[in-house]
């Protein structure tokens, strides 16, 4: 586990500085504090920060072939590696280390860029190839480790996270506010756009070839058909957890600490039942607690470890969290705004103490249906049964009559749109189709107005998958955008910059494909959310009071502390001349928002929230990188 980053130069005859590529590499070095690498021929430098997990003494990258034609640098772990290297020793290569990362040369060196479709795990990678000429950058198949490019003045550069490209280019600081228009809808950005305009995400499941200066994109896996196998539940279960049995066992690989994030829901509580089956020792579980009862799970996540035995840490989370988001907000290099980064941030510092490594149950709800649209969406499906011209004019004629401090205002908006229209508005963060409640500046909406629009992403990805319910299309529009790039860039950040690898056993490309293949009955039967799954911890004998319970989720209590603890502090912010001036929002509309949460009217603490993360994030990030880039232009001018 560690962070990369590089650069490949369009010359053939240039000379990268290895004094630019460490440069990169401090960027990210939290990612990985026991070990730099770098590696600088011609054209050519690699660069990484490693936090040593397997081969611990040997495992140094950059990592070569037999005639050091082939360099890899590596983000990630192969849990398969011992399989493939037995493979490509009977196929005469030679090793000279331990580490999972050398499979890659060599296996490279056997099938070309489709190696990427033998690995099994969390990964992303840059292999350059002297004989061909060639970079390849290779991304895990549902986006669990970052990879971001750019071609600026024609060298290809790519790191793990974007800062390390700002250190040497801070020119590319630039924002695409095409990314921003995503950001204020779905309060992240969806791969492979970036908050700015010259940088690129990798997306899932693709690998880049940069090669006689031009760059190729190519998918090599997605989501299978959902629901194609027929089976009774009784084969169905056991097939479910042979394999995810398999899936946590090969992730117990480790020659340092490793333990479990245990919230008490169903997911995480199969992991570490799971865990305990596989372990001689107490499995190490960590969980967060609040003082407000109604998003306090820490009760039900000490239940489950009492029944496994684990040796259970527990840390409380309040309200004193204002320097806590000015930190991450210079951490994450793109607004972002999950509040569950707060919690996760902790839990992973906790982890980190008696730990170097981390399970979680990250996956289970976008592979088993858990959230409450699917089920909601589910049972009003007989809506789709009204004519198609009825929600024009509704929205048209009616709507606008509907009183503007309704508090179902938003259902009020979707209920008479076609399913997929349902989904697609259900998923934005504030009311961007209702003129009378939007945020957004008319300059800012001016800027985007000739750019696809930002729902656009998700309902390209619902009307493409490869499903035909409805249910089923909602999981793979939400497994291509909210599970990469909100809960699983999340994870990364908060984990990385705490120096703690989190493996996600759920999300191991086998087990997600079998969940997929399962019937819908499977997954929602009789108004039960993740039905097979709650089956599989029944059999594990998890606690009933933490599978049949409501589901709270991982997120902080902020219609209390915005009306209380954090109060002063947000409206200070969100009304500062500074903020406005920004010119991305109305400030009427900010007022009213802050008034209707601030007397309990109607609770807008998820928009508030969106609003907060994002000026801090143009405070703490942005602006300090556009002051350097000033000075820069300025010192060339001078």
């Amino acid at each position: 586990m560690c962070g990369i980053a590089g650069i490949v130069g369009s010359d053939h005859d240039a000379r990268v500085d290895v004094a630019r590529v460490r440069e990169m590499c401090a960027a990210i070095v939290y990612r990985g504090p026991d070990d730099e690498g770098i590696f600088v021929q011609g054209r050519v430098g690699l660069g990484m920060r490693r936090l040593s997990i397997i081969d611990v003494a040997g495992g140094k990258q950059p990592v070569h072939n037999e005639d050091k034609s082939i360099w890899v640098v590596f983000n990630g772990e192969i849990y398969n590696f011992l399989e493939l290297r037995r493979e490509l020793e009977g196929r005469g290569h030679a090793f000279y280390t331990h580490s999972d990362t050398e499979v890659i040369v060599h296996l490279y060196e056997t099938y070309g860029s489709s190696c990427v479709e033998k690995l099994r795990g969390m990964f992303a990678f840059a292999l350059y190839d002297f004989r061909r000429q060639k970079l390849l950058l290779g991304r895990d198949r549902l986006g669990k480790k970052p990879l971001h490019y750019a071609v600026h003045r024609g060298d290809l550069y790519f790191c793990s996270e974007i800062k390390s490209l700002l250190a040497v280019a801070p020119e590319l600081v630039s924002v695409d506010n095409e990314a921003l228009a995503q950001f204020f809808f779905y309060g992240y950005i969806p791969d492979p756009s970036t908050a700015f305009a010259s940088i690129r995400k990798l997306p899932p499941g693709h690998w880049l070839e940069f090669e006689n200066n031009s760059v190729k994109i190519q998918q090599f896996w997605d989501v299978p058909r959902f629901c194609s196998i027929s089976l009774p539940e009784g084969e169905c279960l056991e097939q479910l957890e042979a394999t995810l049995q398999d899936s946590v066992r090969m992730r117990l690989i480790s020659e340092v600490p490793l333990g479990a994030l245990l919230s008490g829901g169903v997911d995480s509580s199969i992991v570490v039942g799971m865990m305990a089956r596989s372990s001689s020792r107490a499995v190490k579980t960590f969980s967060i607690g609040f003082t407000h009862a109604d998003f306090n799970e820490a009760e039900h996540a000490r239940a489950v470890a009492k029944k496994f035995g684990t040796d259970h840490s527990e840390l409380t989370v309040d309200a004193d969290l204002w320097d806590t988001m000015e930190t991450l907000s210079t951490v994450l290099d793109e607004p972002f705004a999950d509040s569950s980064v707060i919690p996760t941030y902790h839990v992973s510092r906790m982890a980190r103490r008696y730990v170097t490594v981390a399970l979680s149950g990250d996956g289970g709800d976008e592979l088993f249906a858990g959230y409450d649209a699917y089920l909601i969406h589910r049972r009003r499906r007989y809506l789709d049964l009204i004519p198609g011209w009825v929600a024009p004019a509704y929205h048209k004629l009616l709507y606008p009559m509907l009183p503007l401090k309704l508090r179902s205002r938003k259902l009020a908006y979707n209920f008479p749109m076609r399913a997929s229209e349902r989904f697609v508005h259900g998923q934005s963060i504030s009311s961007t189709n209702d003129p009378e409640l939007t945020l957004l500046s008319r300059e800012f909406l001016r800027s985007v107005s000739d750019s696809e629009p930002a729902e656009a992403i998700l309902r390209r990805y619902f009307e493409q998958a490869p499903a035909s319910d409805l249910v089923s299309r909602m999981q793979y529009a939400d497994i291509k955008t909210y599970l990469t790039a909100d809960v699983l860039t999340k994870v990364d950040r908060m984990s990385m910059f705490s120096s703690l690898e989190v493996r996600c056993p759920l999300l191991d490309h086998v087990f997600v494909e079998l969940a997929a293949r399962l019937p819908l009955s499977m997954k929602l039967r009789r108004g039960v959310r993740k039905y097979l799954l709650r089956r599989l911890a029944e059999k594990l004998d998890v606690p009933r009071q933490s599978l049949y319970r409501p589901k709270q989720g991982f997120s902080l209590p902020l219609r209390h502390w915005m009306r209380a603890e954090l109060k002063s502090e947000i409206v200070a912010l969100l009304l500062e001349r500074r903020t406005i001036e920004r010119g991305y929002f109305q400030k009427a509309a900010i007022e009213r928002l802050l008034a209707e949460h601030q007397s309990g009217e109607r609770d807008h603490s998820t928009v508030l929230w969106q609003l907060l993360a994002f000026e801090l994030w143009n405070r703490n990030y942005l602006e300090r990188r556009t002051r350097a880039t000033s000075r820069i232009c300025e010192s060339s001018q001078a």
